[in-house]
C-alpha cells in the first residue's frame, strides 16, 4: 500500500511537471535567454539546421552565440560553397549574432584567416557554457 502511495504521488508530481512544461500557456512569450551553440560537426545539413534553430531564437528575442569546435570550425568553408548555410550564417551575423571558432582547430586546417567565425579559445567556449541558460550542441 505504501508503495503504491509513492508511485502516485511521483506520478501525480511527474504529470503536474510535465503538464507546466508542455506549453499550457501557449499565449505567453517566454522571456528571452540566453543560448549557447556548440558545433563540432560538418554534416552540411545539421549545420544548417543548427543555423536556422539560431535565427530563430534570435528572431524570437534571444541572445545566441555559437562556438565551432572540432569538426565543426569546417562550417567556414561551407559557408564558401554552400548557398545556404551562407545565407544562414549571414542572417544570423547581420543580425548581430557571434560566431566563434576553435584557434586551435582552424589551424590545424590551415584556415588562419576565417570569414563566418572569429578565431578563439578555449576560455571563449568556457564563457559561453557558463553564461548560457541553455547550451545546445550539434
Amino acid at each position: 500500500m505504501k508503495k503504491l502511495f509513492s508511485v502516485t504521488v511521483l506520478l501525480i508530481g511527474l504529470g503536474t511537471t510535465a503538464f507546466s512544461q508542455s506549453g499550457a500557456n501557449a499565449g505567453d512569450n517566454p522571456a528571452p535567454t540566453s543560448i549557447g551553440m556548440v558545433i563540432y560537426s560538418q554534416d552540411v545539413e545539421t549545420v544548417w539546421n543548427a543555423l536556422r534553430l539560431a535565427n530563430f531564437a534570435v528572431n524570437s528575442g534571444d541572445t545566441v552565440q555559437i562556438f565551432l569546435l572540432g569538426k565543426g570550425v569546417v562550417m567556414d568553408s561551407l559557408a564558401k560553397n554552400n548557398a545556404d548555410i551562407k545565407k544562414q550564417s549571414d542572417i544570423f551575423l547581420n543580425a548581430g549574432g557571434l560566431i566563434l571558432g576553435c584557434g586551435t582547430c582552424l589551424r590545424s586546417r590551415n584556415n588562419l584567416h576565417p570569414q563566418v567565425c572569429t578565431m578563439s579559445s578555449m576560455s571563449d567556449l568556457y564563457s559561453i557554457v557558463r553564461k548560457s541558460k541553455i547550451l545546445l550542441t550539434f
